[in-house]
């Protein structure tokens, strides 16, 4: 049992687990793949196993999942429930299916057909050696970025409208001290997309709660009746 373990987790191919008439296989065209007698549905990688789960299938019968996760046990450190959404109220069953993963160690993944749920097995296996540089915070970012970042994160501004402002103005402190009307000058600018860059860059970062408490000290005061003595 540990040698034919150890050989599916080194194995460069994807590995099916030996059913008949499996929906997936036409939807994986990018890996080699393999049949073996597996115990979970798909083995994409060193550790790593997946569970495929027609909702559909699932509503009629609903101990399916437990009796296949009693064969599983807790072999495999990344463990994935694969669920085609074929039916059209998946939301009470996703409900009892996402309570089982979190007390059964799962992800839960969605597809909606089984050439999605093909193509998601599929990209487990191609980034089973791949380091998780992508998905991972940069921690070098330049400051020429941080800048680009933050003028981004003004509503309509591109990366592409930032370039054009740094490189017009050469800082973020002459950016803001530019008039809507030299904003607009800038190429991909229009009007509107000036004032709103300008409204935006001059708007206080919070609002006076003074202001507003005297507002409403102020209504409360004329609205309220005279005693009567």
């Amino acid at each position: 049992m540990q040698m034919t373990l150890r050989r599916l987790q080194n194995n460069p191919k994807l590995v099916l687990r030996l059913a008949k008439g499996n929906p997936l296989l036409k939807s994986i065209t990018s890996v080699p793949w393999e049949f073996d007698d597996i115990v979970p549905d798909y083995v994409m990688g060193r550790g790593t196993c997946a569970l495929f789960l027609s909702i559909r299938y699932h509503q009629l019968n609903p101990d399916y999942i437990h009796d296949r996760l009693k064969l599983l046990g807790k072999a495999y450190d990344l463990r994935v429930l694969l669920a085609q959404v074929d039916v059209a109220e998946p939301h009470h069953s996703l409900k009892h299916l996402t309570r089982i993963c979190i007390l059964a160690d799962l992800t839960l993944m969605l597809a909606w057909n089984a050439e999605d749920a093909g193509k998601i097995i599929e990209t487990y296996k191609i980034y089973e050696n791949k380091p998780p540089d992508m998905i991972m915070e940069r921690g070098n970012v330049s400051s020429h970025e941080k800048l680009i970042n933050a003028l981004t994160s003004v509503r309509s501004v591109n990366k592409t409208d930032a370039m054009t402002l740094l490189s017009t103005f050469g800082s973020v402190e002459k950016v803001v001290k530019a008039s809507s009307e030299a904003l607009g000058l800038c190429p991909g600018f229009g009007l509107q997309k000036a004032i709103r860059l300008h409204k935006t860059l001059h708007e206080p970062f919070l609002r006076d709660s003074r202001l507003h408490s005297k507002k409403v000290v102020k209504t409360t005061t004329s609205t309220d009746e005279p005693n009567v003595i």
